[in-house]
């Protein structure tokens, strides 16, 4: 390729509403350009990276045993109002109508779409397992889309989902998947973790992350550097801290605490250790009728250690043996219930003396003695505080909290520390969620119908490039993986257009690359060596190559990467074979 029958189009300046750096450096090397909010032109230059990914994902899904098709886009209604996710899901899931006023949606995913092929097409456990993948278009009507492609409302993703049998074998599809994936951001010269994760709204009951460490990443990854134990804070288990619940020491007193605002404020005020204070929150859960309207409210009081904070998914997955608990969805309660319940206004509540509450505790505060908490009395706490005497054991006691760096690790082999990282990838043990909700069956040996068991299988596409650049980007732009870059090599001769032994030469060197399979642009446009330099650099092309007449007279070229602070000399005649070889490393 010649950059001059190629587009190129680099910007010395990002836009200002280019927020972080892989959406200010996509749209300075010319990758990408905003057609609407979260809506983005591919530019030639960031396609050669997307079928780069594509690539590599097609060769590692064929390898594990997937086969590809391709499912639309528009989706009809009937399918998601069978799982009832018409109804559930938010406002992202775009819905539409036709000329006809049939209901359709721009999905987001492509479960009940591949359900519906499975009840069809799949009707014997002769064919089974089976695995079927695509890479396609999506659509999330974001609120705020941000980020350029990391949080975009259009997106490619790469999808799959495997059918089998039963447990056992679906446990297999999902190990199979598990190993291709780390294939696959091996190839993609990526640093990232494979971390245990919340199987969120899409269901399931197994289900892994793949994140790309960056320290610009929305999540937080927890994981022990002595062990292989990683998980993402939604999941990461956060043990009991401290030794058993001690006998009480301290008296039950109410104290003065005015002007305070938080634990840390109370604790400072009294002249005692955060650790010895407990945090109230106040959430509730509805039961609706068939109208959707709710017809009774219960109030939970969560309790967590003043230092820590509440776990969100952990608390929606708090259960009671009587069957009562968060599952089904809660919420903040509102002040008016607060007040109604503990006759305080939030900032001093706590469990002591509380009716008609469900009080459920952290691992850690249910090992307490002597605490501090509220006193549901304005500007007053209790300390002092202990389980049996001053209040009853709690209805529940819960894994309730986020990990913090230097918590033992769940797996006994050390303590966790917490990195930042962007999800990529994700890998669902589904089971029957669908198959069920949509009746696919298939028949076994007895020629009974039994349901399929499914996984389900994601990779951002387009997050991809993002997360890549903003864990591989210096001062001057772009570092790409030599796997996804643009292009691998940037032939670039000084004087191209003055000089015929420099073009001749730097011709010869091009078409040798190319016939040796090294993916190489001849920059051919004739600009000067600063601007020239800077372009292969922002864009981000792993090795660098110039020609120059001084250079050539004495035989030698001058090679650099793209990490590399100075270029190193090279015969001409071995330049070919050293940059191969500098790819392969």
């Amino acid at each position: 390729m010649k950059a001059s029958q190629f587009f190129i189009a680099t910007l010395k300046e990002a836009p200002a509403d280019a927020e972080v750096v892989s959406h200010q450096l996509m749209m300075r090397a010319g990758m990408i350009k905003r057609l609407g909010a979260g809506i983005y032109n591919y530019m030639p230059m960031g396609l050669r990276v997307i079928r780069k990914v594509e690539a590599i994902l097609r060769e590692e899904m064929v390898r594990a045993g997937a086969v590809e098709l391709l499912m639309p886009v528009v989706q009809p209604a009937e399918l998601w109002q069978e799982t009832g996710r018409f109804e559930k899901m938010g406002p992202e899931l775009m819905r539409v109508k036709d000329r006809h006023e049939r209901d359709f949606i721009i999905q987001p995913t492509s479960e009940e779409v591949v359900t519906d092929i499975a009840r069809q097409e799949l009707r014997s456990y002769k064919q089974l397992p089976k695995n079927f993948f695509h890479i396609q278009t999506k659509f999330r009507d974001e609120r705020r889309p941000r980020f350029g492609v990391m949080r975009g409302r259009e997106f490619t993703m790469k999808d799959a989902y495997s059918f089998d049998r039963d447990a056992e074998a679906a446990g297999r599809s999902y190990e199979q998947m598990f190993a291709a994936y780390l294939k696959i951001f091996d190839r993609l010269g990526l640093q990232y973790r494979a971390v245990a994760a919340d199987t969120g709204a899409i269901g399931g009951d197994r289900s892994h992350e793949f994140q790309v460490i960056a320290e610009t990443g929305e999540d937080a990854i927890v994981y022990c550097p002595t062990s292989d134990y990683a998980a993402n804070i939604e999941l990461a288990e956060a043990l009991p801290l401290g030794p058993e619940r001690a006998a009480p020491a301290e008296a039950l007193a109410q104290v003065a605490t005015p002007s305070t605002s938080s634990c840390a404020d109370v604790a400072a005020l009294l002249g005692l250790p955060i650790e010895r204070t407990v945090k109230s929150l106040v959430l509730a859960s509805d039961t609706l009728d068939e109208t959707g309207h709710p017809v009774k409210t219960q109030l939970w009081l969560l309790l967590v250690r003043g230092d820590h904070e509440l776990n969100e998914v952990k608390a929606g997955k708090v259960e009671l043996p009587d069957g009562s608990g968060l599952k089904a969805g809660f919420r903040f309660a509102t002040a008016a219930e607060i007040e109604a319940a503990f006759g305080s206004k939030p900032g001093s509540l706590g469990p002591v003396g509380v009716k008609g509450v469900k009080v459920v505790a952290d691992r850690t505060v249910a090992r307490m003695s002597d605490f501090v908490c509220g006193a549901n009395v304005p500007e007053a706490h209790l300390r002092g505080v202990n389980w049996g005497r001053d209040l009853p054991e709690p209805d529940a006691v819960a894994d309730l909290r986020n990990v913090v760096a230097g918590d033992p690790s769940p797996d006994g082999k050390g303590v966790l520390a917490i990195q930042r990282g962007i999800e990529v990838g994700h890998v669902f043990y589904l089971g029957t969620k669908y198959s069920k909700a949509m009746n696919a069956t298939f028949l076994d040996e007895t020629g009974k119908p039994r349901l399929f068991e499914m996984g389900c299988y994601g990779i951002g596409v387009t997050r991809i490039l993002g997360a890549a650049i903003e864990q591989n980007h210096d001062g001057r732009g772009i570092v790409w993986p030599a796997s996804i870059a643009p292009f691998q090599v940037a032939v670039c001769p000084i004087g191209y257009d003055r000089s015929e032994a420099v073009k001749a030469a730097a011709d010869a060197l091009h078409a040798e690359l190319l016939a040796a399979g090294v993916d190489a642009i001849l920059d051919d446009r004739g600009e000067r060596p600063g601007a020239m330099f800077a372009d292969w650099e922002l864009i981000g092309v792993p090795q660098r190559v110039v020609l120059s007449d001084r250079g050539l007279k004495e035989g030698q070229v001058e090679l650099q990467g793209r990490r590399e602070a100075a270029a190193t000399s090279c015969p001409v005649a071995e330049a070919a074979a050293q940059l191969r070889a500098r790819l392969v490393a």
